[in-house]
């Protein structure tokens, strides 16, 4: 039968299980040995990609439209560790530990241009919602935990598991190694996780249809609701063709005029009354009575335009004889990303005006004050021969736009690999904290994603290679991970102590969703469509933003989502290493 194996979890708990006899995987180990005696690293990259090609078919499979996605590369690790699959245990550690690094960076530069723009206005009252659910979910982990005295890696991994969050996992590991005793806690952190994981996904699905019967919620009305209040709150981006009617304004240059020299407003048309041309309109431009002109802003901003202006026409003056044309043209040159629109000077040189900005998935005025980032889309109002030499200074070259700045990468990746290893001390805590190479390489991320450029150096990652390195990193990370943890798994998630796992899980999963839940329907009024998105942001879990997004068949709780995701990933991370060397 093997030799009884001994596992201590705390003080006075203990896992009692078989272990297997050494060789009952016999053709498998020799397999590879074999392997290994012909080439030492093809053993090793079998290994690997075996994990990858069952992992990714485990991810596949759905369930009532849902599946395990990327956390399937967790379980075949452990299914594939139970039958005596290993690396070395050098190489393990480098590979969970640069896969980890891969995945954070890349994360925190998607996140960087909206991080803080997701902190303001009603993004604040959803990020505390979201801040909420988080800390209920530490505080009833750890303090379950060491009320019944777990091992610090049992915490750790159960409330990653819970939360379905992989870079928690890999943060708690990382402060366990910077603590002691780091293999054996980061193993059982490894199978409290993919005990936890499974309920965690349905938990949330669960919490957002109890919510929905306590306060018998109609999705589809919910729906409607939201339309009406985007619509009343709409801030998209639209043209208005304006007579000037006002006497007062005659002689006046734009930058002067009430409503249309305003913040919001930009004018790139005018049309004399004695002249059917159209002309490029800048700031500076002169306006006389009866002259018209092609303002571009939000609704209300061109409303009140029109109070002082004068009347509004149905009439497109891009539509009207002239040789103007207006052409979308790319940022790519390295010059002038980071600058204003205004300090560019394009207006002043080449006699165009930016109409509008399209930057990732917004529709935004040109204002003067607007800083360029990599990758934005300007609409030019001008002289085609104009626009053609304003495009040569913007760049406008895709091919730029789909090459990776590797440099500003692997510059990135090191500051944040110092970052996280600097020691902070903090009042009360035994040892000083390290972000680690979770954290550090997040936060350097986020702000490297935001500056969008290092003195010369421009800092972009096309999406297409952003998502592919991410997916690598994470592969890597639970292929180990999972292949470190297998040899115990199976004995453990089903002995008395894995239920006691799966119920901590559980509580963890529901009971701070059903809290916030309750508390910002009834007392916040959040719309119920806004708040799925919130409770699926909270636990970054795609799996339950599709469910979310079934609901009403509509892609609102995707914008909740993506408003308290930032916050989310980066307080999670944080918050499990802060947890494990406080109670370490």
């Amino acid at each position: 039968m093997g030799k009884a194996l001994h596992v201590t979890l705390g003080q006075s708990q203990q896992i009692h299980c078989l272990s297997r006899p050494r060789g009952q995987y016999g053709p498998v180990t020799e397999f590879l040995s074999r392997i290994k005696e012909i080439s030492p690293h093809a053993e090793p990259i079998l290994v690997i990609s075996l994990t990858a090609i069952l992992g990714l078919l485990l991810g596949s499979i759905k369930i009532r439209g849902m599946k395990l996605g990327v956390a399937g590369m967790l379980f075949s690790g452990l299914l594939l560790g139970h039958f005596g699959l290993s690396l070395d245990p050098h190489l393990m550690a480098f590979l969970k530990e640069f896969g980890l690094v891969l995945f954070v960076f890349t994360v925190g530069l998607q996140l960087g241009p909206g991080f803080f723009n997701s902190l303001k206005n009603d993004g604040l009252k959803l990020n505390s919602l979201a801040v909420i659910v988080v800390l209920l979910g530490a505080g009833i982990a750890y303090g379950t935990g060491y009320f019944l005295k777990w091992d610090i890696g049992v915490m750790a991994g159960t409330l990653s598991g819970a939360t379905t969050n992989t870079p928690s996992l890999g943060a708690a590991q990382q402060a366990m190694a910077t603590a002691g005793n780091g293999a054996q806690q980061a193993n059982l952190a490894a199978m409290a996780y993919a005990d936890a994981y499974p309920f965690g996904v349905l938990g949330i699905i669960l919490a957002m249809v109890i919510i929905r019967m306590i306060f018998r919620i109609d999705p589809k009305k919910e729906l409607v609701l939201l339309q009406q209040k985007m619509a009343e709150g709409a801030s998209e981006v639209r043209r208005a063709t304006f007579v000037i009617g006002n006497a007062n304004l005659a002689g006046e240059s734009i930058k002067n005029i009430p409503g249309l020299g305003d913040k919001g407003i930009v004018v790139s048309r005018i049309r004399r009354k004695s002249d059917a041309q159209t002309l490029v309109a800048t700031r500076d431009t002169v306006v006389e009575l009866g002259d018209k002109v092609l303002a571009v802003g939000s609704p209300e901003q061109l409303h009140r335009a029109g109070l002082s202006v004068g009347s509004e026409v149905d009439e497109d003056l891009r539509d009207a004889p002239g040789t103007i044309t207006s052409k979308r043209v790319i940022v790519t040159h390295k010059d002038v990303v980071g600058k204003t629109i205004a300090a560019t000077q394009i207006s002043q040189r080449f006699g165009v005006t930016v109409s509008r900005v399209s930057r990732q998935d917004m529709i935004l005025t040109a204002m003067p004050n607007m800083r360029l980032q990599f990758g934005d889309m300007l609409n030019l109002v001008g002289e085609e021969a104009a626009i053609e030499q304003a495009a040569k200074v913007l760049g406008n070259s895709v091919r730029q736009l789909n090459e990776t700045s590797f440099a500003s990468i692997f510059i990135g990746i090191t500051v944040g690999i110092f970052f996280g290893l600097y020691p902070w001390s903090l009042p009360g805590v035994p040892i000083p904290l390290r972000l680690g190479l979770a954290g550090g390489p997040l936060i350097i991320a986020i702000l490297m994603g935001r500056m969008g450029k290092i003195g010369p150096l421009v800092i972009h990652m096309p999406i297409n290679a952003n998502t592919a390195f991410r997916e690598l990193g994470i592969i890597f990370f639970l292929a180990c991970v999972g292949l470190g943890a297998g040899a115990k798994f199976v004995e453990t998630a089903f002995s008395a102590t894995g239920l006691q796992w799966m119920a901590l899980g559980a509580a963890v999963t529901t009971i701070p969703l059903l809290i916030v839940g309750v508390i910002a329907r009834k007392w916040l009024k959040v719309n119920y469509l806004t708040l799925v998105g919130v409770l699926a942001g909270s636990m970054t879990d795609p799996p339950a933003l599709a469910f979310a997004n079934k609901l009403a068949n509509s892609d609102y709780p995707s914008l909740s989502y993506a408003n308290v995701y930032p916050l989310t990933m980066l307080l999670r991370i944080l918050v499990a290493q802060m947890a494990v060397l406080w109670l370490c």
